[in-house]
């Protein structure tokens, strides 16, 4: 009987596949030896791969590209990044040499566009979609852009009162504006409308009460957002008509409104077993819209996208050692990690977020069912591979046998550090693990460096005042 952790893996899933394979017995991630890095660096460690950034760049500026030719779309694609997923300098480096444009959600992303600008990262012509909603600093801050000359600040009206507000700030003589539309709920959330945006029955008299009235405002894009991502299920499908059937109508009033912003949700890959038609998925949103707006006699838009997670998810892994084991009754066995789950990957703790689990080495030994422990105090310091399930399978691994066993969490690139405090205090005074980046020089060998150093006490201790 096959019973080692490889065989389990080849048996359940397509084995080795598109940024995991096996050499020696030791997992490769985008080719990159872990194992290696382990050595070199220690555990616990976050690592960044920063060509799968642009990889998935532009794959999804091909599918979209693919699917315009397909249906002779006259619209434009606008590949829009999502900074609140990942605010790193190397990050925004890394996207804006794809050619991004961006997308923000708060006062301080402006400041963060300003400190771009004078990089020489953007210029005044990249395109910036202000989202949110929007408290004074912000709005001021959007406003003092339009009126330094920056030609492509699209704030996204969430209410009457923003829209006010830059009518009273701004003193260019016209600027441009988008609409938020509100978007309807799953039926198993515990609230039936969005609370950002207008309500898509109140949009088309917003338009003509709001701003068609005033000659300042351009409407230029309707944006709207489905809160639990790009599905092939009858909700998205049904959000994604609504918005469709809105933008078509407010065309006909508005002739300067040309773009529709369908937000972000792309999925990235949380298991081995994922299975997604991104470029199925693609063509039917280009075809959805191109057809209603062909039946409704107006102009198909250009889309926006907003990708943040989809951009930088799939370039992350955090990694582990497991320093103990204790059998705490017949069924039961937990492996205890080097750090906390609840620190270092806040998803998977919060909104029980998977991610793709896998052991650095040890695979040609046995597997065996085991509970997955951070070292914190708090009892929901663990791992749940699914929900309600919070037993994984990983290799047998004996604490006398010389070598440890590393496991990785694959595909956390986006929110985990901001949502944890990158740098901050943590729970019960864990540290921060370091940071690694790898990228691939004009060779295509690979380069890593330490960016971010394992914090220590006084480091947080000056944080508490001490």
């Amino acid at each position: 009987m096959k019973n080692t952790y490889l065989d389990l893996v080849a048996q359940t899933f397509d084995f080795p596949q598109d940024g995991f394979s096996l050499k020696n017995n030791r997992l490769l991630f985008n080719e990159i030896d872990v194992y290696d890095l382990i050595q070199r660096y220690g555990s616990p460690l976050k690592l960044t791969y920063l060509p799968k950034i642009g990889e998935k760049i532009q794959t999804a500026r091909k599918l979209f590209r693919s699917a315009m030719q397909r249906y002779n779309y006259n619209g434009k694609y606008v590949y829009c990044y999502c900074s609140k997923s990942s605010h790193f300098a190397f990050i925004l480096n890394e996207v804006l040499e794809n050619g991004t444009q961006l997308e923000t959600s708060s006062s301080f992303d402006i400041d963060l566009v300003r400190r771009l600008y004078k990089q020489g990262r953007i210029n005044k012509s990249t395109t910036i979609v202000n989202n949110g909603y929007k408290p004074a600093q912000y709005v001021e801050k959007i406003a003092g852009l339009i009126d330094e000359g920056f030609t492509n600040i699209i704030p996204v009206c969430d209410n009457a009162e923003e829209l006010a507000r830059y009518d009273s700030i701004v003193k260019a003589d016209t600027f441009t504006i988008g609409l938020r539309m509100a978007t309807e709920e799953e039926p198993n959330f515990e609230f039936y409308t969005s609370r950002l945006g207008i309500r898509q029955s109140e949009i088309l008299n917003f338009y003509k009460e709001k701003v068609a009235t005033n000659p300042r405002f351009q409407l230029k894009m309707l944006h709207f957002f489905v809160d639990t991502g790009i599905k092939d299920n009858i909700y998205y499908w049904s959000e994604l008509k609504k918005g469709i059937k809105s933008y078509c109508a407010l065309r006909r009033l508005c002739p300067t409104l040309n773009s529709l912003n369908i937000g972000g949700g792309m999925p990235i890959r949380n298991s081995l077993g994922f299975e997604y038609d991104y470029s199925y998925m693609i063509n039917e949103i280009v075809h959805m819209i191109k057809e209603s707006c062909d039946s409704e006699g107006v102009p198909e838009p250009d889309i926006y996208t907003e990708f943040g997670k989809y951009t930088v998810g799939e370039s992350g892994a955090t990694i582990f050692s497991v320093i103990g084991k204790k059998k705490q009754n017949d069924a039961e066995e937990w492996y205890m990690l080097d750090n906390s789950l609840i620190n270092t990957l806040p998803d998977s703790w919060g909104i029980k977020e998977r991610f793709i689990l896998l052991p650095i080495n040890h695979w040609e030994k046995e597997y065996q069912r085991v509970n997955i422990g951070g070292i914190s105090c708090d009892n929901a310091d663990y791992y749940n591979s699914e929900a309600h399930i919070n037993q994984v399978y990983l290799p047998s691994w004996d604490e006398n046998s010389g070598e440890p066993l590393y496991i990785g969490f694959f595909h956390t690139g986006a929110y985990q550090e901001a949502l944890s405090g990158y740098g901050g205090l943590k729970h019960c005074l864990l540290p921060a693990p370091k940071h690694i980046l790898i990228d691939r020089n004009y060779y295509g060998e690979f380069t890593d460096w330490q960016i971010f150093q394992e914090q220590d006490a006084d480091s947080m201790l000056k944080i508490l005042g001490y």
